[in-house]
C-alpha cells in the first residue's frame, strides 16, 4: 500500500510528487486528529491515528489481502471456533482498535484471548490491547509498520507480533520481553511451523504466499 501520510490535519490537500507517494501534512497543534477525520479522508483512503498523529494509506493491494487473508483462515478454526485446535481466542481482520491518545489503530489481522475479553464489542471499537497482531509488510508501509506500529505496540503491551515480509515471502515471529522484541523464529517455506502463541497447532506457512510474480 502507498503511505500517504501525516501530522495533525486542519483539512485535506493531497498533493501529488512524481515518482513518490503522495503526502498530506497539516499541522494542527491544539486540536488533535480524531475518527472525525477519517471518516472525511477522500475515497479510496484509509487511515489510522497513533498517539495524536494521523497516518492515512490506500486500500491493501490484492496480494497483501490473500496473505493476511490466509493467516486469518489458518488460525481462525482452531483459535477462533475451536475446530482441530484449542479455540478460545477472536481472530480478526483489520480491526478498529481504540487506546490511550490512539483514537484509531488497526492492524492486517489481531487476536485476543477470550479470557481477557470475553464478548465481542458491538458497535464499538475494541478498547483491549490485543494478545497478538499480525502485520504485512507492503514496500510502502514497511517502514511505518517498522518505525510507527512496532514501537507502539511494545509501548501498551502487545505480547507477540508477527511481520510477514511479502516481497522476501519470510514471516518473523516476535515476543514482547521487557518492553523490547525478542526474534523467535524466522518462517518461509515450512509446512509444519509451530510459531508462538500458536504453536500448539502446525501451520503450513508455505501455502500463505501468492505465486510469485513474473517479470
Amino acid at each position: 500500500m502507498c503511505l500517504l501520510s501525516a501530522r495533525c490535519t486542519l483539512g485535506w490537500s493531497l498533493r501529488s510528487h512524481p515518482g513518490k507517494p503522495m503526502v498530506t501534512k497539516h499541522v494542527r497543534p491544539t486540536n488533535p486528529p480524531t475518527v472525525a477525520d477519517l471518516d472525511a479522508l477522500p475515497a479510496g483512503l484509509v487511515g489510522e491515528i497513533i498517539e495524536g498523529v494521523l497516518y492515512t494509506m490506500t486500500k491493501p493491494r490484492m496480494r497483501h489481502q490473500h496473505v493476511a487473508g490466509e493467516i486469518h483462515g489458518d488460525l481462525r478454526n482452531p483459535f477462533g471456533k475451536g475446530r482441530g485446535g484449542p479455540g478460545g481466542w477472536w481472530i480478526v481482520t483489520e480491526p478498529g482498535i481504540e487506546l490511550p491518545n490512539t483514537p484509531e489503530i488497526s492492524p492486517d489481522v489481531a487476536g485476543w484471548r477470550r479470557e481477557r475479553m470475553p464478548i465481542m464489542p458491538a458497535d464499538e471499537p475494541i478498547r483491549v490491547v490485543p494478545d497478538w497482531v499480525c502485520e504485512v509488510l507492503s514496500p510502502n508501509t514497511r517502514r511505518h509498520d517498522l518505525v510507527t506500529k512496532m514501537p507502539y505496540y511494545a509501548k501498551v503491551g502487545v505480547p507477540y507480533a508477527w511481520l510477514v515480509d511479502l516481497e522476501a515471502r519470510v514471516l518473523t515471529a516476535q515476543r514482547l520481553e521487557s518492553g523490547r522484541w525478542l526474534t523467535l523464529g524466522v518462517y518461509t517455506d515450512e509446512t509444519e511451523a509451530r510459531i508462538e502463541p500458536f504453536d500448539v497447532v502446525p501451520l503450513n506457512v508455505a501455502d500463505w504466499w501468492p505465486p510469485a510474480s513474473k517479470d
